[in-house]
């Protein structure tokens, strides 16, 4: 039998090609990712290791210090660690974002860790963490030494001018020194700029204070030992890690959105390859019912059922081997030229670190598992619905057709599985969004199930509704529907993939473009200001940017945004302050209870979901312990509906603020006089020195921006979903082709009695569109179905949410089916326009 299986795929290797194609994708698309991302891991592993190679043990908070009283890292503490045994050096590190602009004004690093930190001199006149290339280290705050990397980058030479921005306003020291460093962050694409100590801690802490303490174990001392003799001397609310933990905490949280990112990519690759289940089912079944008169001689010399079977599946192992090899190298390749890719698409030169490409053990065995898997376990139906034949009736039946009481026990299945999973997803829309997800993702797998087993039966009336419009294409027409019409489990079987890719694409679609109207109305509605202003990077602002917006000609009213940690009830919360003085005038908050009258002071407002967590009302009476450990009474003065800028509790700046020993703001609103204009924009622009890493945005830019980011989601999930439709592509040409060769006979008397050329052209070509639109229609129609039950799922927590279908995009996907046909139909097409009639009716 294994003769016969080998001797059967080399015989018919045309017809599995597109077989073998859709195989190889599937698995080229996992072996990729597995590759892509195993490579990532183990590079953002070794620059771990690298950046924490000058480091034994590290002391730092144990947390945020959001109290008065927290432990300060101090040179007092700094010459008591230097003193416990074991230590051979201390290093005092001032750190903190700091974004560099290249001499052409764009940010250089975008996107990766960019970051400041303070040049220290222990003894002699050198860090040895920072070997300088050229110039020298850099003395007082019109001073900065940049890593070789990013001085390359941007273009800076020794004695330059440098443009950076630590909290929002520009600043521009001049370049005293370019080193080298083994930082993983700078290996990775990001940025490392240093300053002399006293600068670096009135940038990121405050004067005589350090944000980590790195100590180096003296010869014969182990990490573990050192920062246990370490901890020792410590107050309570700092913590001792070796440099081993800080290496593997950073590795963990490369290898966590790693992990995301695999998943992410490897579930579109499972949809690619469950669409390519059916074209490999189909293609089994078409070679079966090809071959029903020689597995019936098979059977007659005495074959069993489990031998044919058997056959049927040594030939599915050998093309799921051929197909998985092929994906398997062509995953390598994808893997190896995704880095480059992704690095040559980064922003501001950025790279990947540096490493070898990572093909481990289980990327191989669970390429060759999955693709010869998956092509067994299609094939395994055809196979054993082949042994079931009894030998005499196939010896006289080319065809094996499906008998109406198997296909009223599959209608009927199907009904009950479509309706057991529309009951449950319509039971999902009635629960909370955390409550609901599993519940609907499990009933959609379960509706899309059903809806597939009904696809034999919801096709004959899709093909009858299209009649009229086929009978205008004349004989081809009508030829073109009884050929969609022949068998109805071939045609939903090749529709089924394009249903599934089109169904993903159209919910994801109605979600995404639902949500971007919700946030954007959410985002837009409460501001009344002209403009946002921000950082790029998301990092707090500082005090003096609302300062010195408020002194901008043309600026009317500026409120900060500002976060701080507090105590409410014994609970650690964020408060967020504004300007009650100018609140109303860029605000204008939805309120459900109360409103603004009483804001300022002692007066607070809550969003609604925050009052009905805690229980609070209008003139509820708040407790507060302040962060530097101060106690107050709050009165709840109004609740609104919170969104994305505003949500919480929100406070006066005047109440918040003389309790901070900081102020920064998450963002600072600006009206202005005559509204938004250019002149207006370049004006606070020009107030913070152009700062590059400073956003100035309108509510029309927010809106931009929102939808900018939707689209980019869009496209992302359009990409990876396109290699399902490619697949779907694949499944109609093999199924068309097949069928041009299973009939040939009749395309060869059909040509005989007069059909011309053309005319089998536009035969097949109808067939193709007519089974790609029912494909497509029955897509768009449940894909609508689960984008509207998603969205009322996300209603339940997003008030306001609102349904919104882009008939536009809609109907382009409806043009992409018919495009999928027509483009799926020009090689069957060409190849029955040229059978040569008297031979395709001899080979009958």
């Amino acid at each position: 039998m294994f003769r016969t299986a080998l001797r059967n795929v080399l015989a018919h290797k045309a017809r599995l090609l597109m077989t073998v194609l859709a195989v190889t994708l599937g698995v080229a698309f996992v072996a990729g990712t597995l590759v892509f991302t195993s490579t990532l891991s183990a590079a953002y592993q070794n620059s771990s290791n690298k950046g924490s190679g000058h480091v034994d043990v590290a002391v730092q908070l144990d947390g945020p210090p959001a109290q008065a009283g927290a432990p300060k890292l101090t040179p007092q503490l700094v010459d008591r660690i230097a003193k416990v045994p074991g230590v051979q050096s201390v290093t005092a590190v001032v750190s903190g974002f700091t974004a560099v602009a290249g001499k052409n004004g764009d940010l250089v690093g975008e996107g990766w860790t960019t970051q400041g930190a303070n040049y220290t001199v222990n003894s002699g006149a050198r860090d040895t963490r920072y070997p300088l290339r050229k110039g020298r280290r850099p003395h007082g705050p019109g001073e900065v030494a940049l890593d070789a990397r990013t001085a390359e980058r941007a273009g800076y030479r020794i004695g330059d001018t440098v443009r950076l921005s630590v909290d929002g306003p520009v600043r521009t020291p001049r370049l005293a020194g370019i080193f080298t460093t083994d930082s993983g962050e700078v290996a990775a694409g990001g940025t490392l700029a240093l300053f002399d100590t006293p600068t670096a801690q009135q940038l990121f802490a405050k004067p005589g204070e350090f944000t980590e303490i790195d100590v180096k174990a003296a010869p014969g001392t182990s990490q573990r030992e050192l920062a246990a003799a370490v901890g020792k001397v410590l107050p309570e609310d700092l913590r001792s890690t070796t440099g081993q933990e800080l290496a593997d905490s950073q590795a963990l949280r490369a290898e966590s959105s790693m992990t995301s990112l695999r998943t992410t990519l490897l579930v579109f690759a499972g949809i690619a390859l469950f669409v390519g289940i059916f074209l490999i089912a189909n293609t089994f079944t078409m070679l079966v019912a090809q071959r029903t008169r020689e597995l019936a001689l098979l059977r007659a010399v005495g074959a069993t059922r489990r031998q044919v079977t058997r056959s049927v599946l040594i030939e599915a192992f050998l093309v799921g081997l051929v197909a998985s090899v092929a994906g398997l190298a062509a995953g390598i390749g994808i893997g190896a030229a995704l880095r480059p890719l992704t690095s040559s698409f980064g922003h501001g030169g950025s790279t990947l670190p540096d490493g070898p490409l990572a093909v481990t053990p289980a990327t191989v065995v669970t390429s060759l598992a999955l693709g010869i898997g998956i092509t067994m376990l299609a094939a395994w139906l055809p196979g054993r619905r082949a042994a079931k034949i009894p030998p005499v009736a196939a010896m006289g039946s080319v065809h094996a057709v499906a008998t109406p009481r198997s296909l009223v026990v599959r209608n009927a299945l199907g009904g009950l599985i479509t309706a057991a999973g529309a009951a449950t997803v319509l039971g999902a829309t009635g629960m909370k969004w955390d409550d609901g997800q599993m519940v609907m993702a499990l009933g959609g797998a379960v509706l899309m199930t059903g809806v597939l087993v009904l696809t034999p039966l919801l096709s004959r009336p899709f093909i009858a509704a299209a009649t009229p419009v086929l009978r205008t294409f004349g004989v081809c027409g009508r030829l073109a529907r009884e050929n969609a019409l022949r068998n109805p489990r071939r045609t939903a079987a090749t529709a089924s993939a394009l249903t599934i890719g089109l169904t993903l694409i159209t919910a994801l679609t109605v979600v995404a473009v639902s949500s971007q109207r919700s946030i954007d109305q959410r985002a837009t509605a409460a501001l009344s200001a002209d403009y946002v202003v921000r950082m790029a990077s998301y990092e707090p602002l500082s005090g003096t940017v609302e300062k010195r917006l408020a002194k901008v000609d043309g600026v009317s009213a500026v409120s900060p945004l500002r976060e701080a940690p507090v105590r409410i009830a014994d609970q650690e919360t964020f408060v967020t302050g504004v300007d009650a003085a100018t609140v109303r005038r860029l605000l204008r908050p939805d309120f459900t209870d109360g409103s603004l009258a009483g804001f300022g002071g002692r007066g607070i407002i809550v969003s609604s979901d925050t009052a009905r967590e805690r229980g609070w009302h209008t003139g509820t009476t708040v407790p507060i312990t302040f962060p530097d450990g101060k106690r107050g009474q709050l009165t709840v003065s109004g609740i609104f509906r919170g969104n994305d800028l505003l949500t919480g509790i929100i406070t006066d700046t005047r109440t918040l603020d003389p309790h901070l020993q900081t102020t920064t703001a998450r963002q600072v609103l600006v009206k202005t006089e005559g509204g938004p204009s250019d002149t207006a924009r370049r004006g606070i622009a020009k107030a913070l020195g152009d700062s590059p890493a400073v956003l100035v945005q309108s509510k029309q830019d927010v809106s931009d921006s929102i939808a900018r980011n939707t689209t980019m989601m869009l496209n992302i999930l359009y990409g990876l979903l396109a290699m399902a439709v490619i697949v779907a592509v694949l499944g109609v040409i093999n199924t068309l082709a097949m069928s041009v060769a299973e009939r040939a006979p009749e395309i060869g008397m059909l040509r005989a009695i007069g059909l011309d050329r053309h005319g089998a052209k536009r035969m097949v070509r109808l067939e193709s569109l007519a089974v790609s639109l029912f494909g497509g229609v029955l897509g768009i129609g449940l894909g609508i179905f689960f984008g509207w039950a998603g969205s009322r799922l996300l209603a339940s927590d997003m008030p306001g949410f609102e349904l919104v279908l882009p008939w536009g995009r809609l109907a382009l996907f409806l043009a992409l089916a018919a495009a999928v046909g027509m483009l799926a139909a020009l090689w069957p097409a060409r190849r029955a326009a040229r059978l040569d009639p008297l031979s395709a009716i001899k080979a009958e």
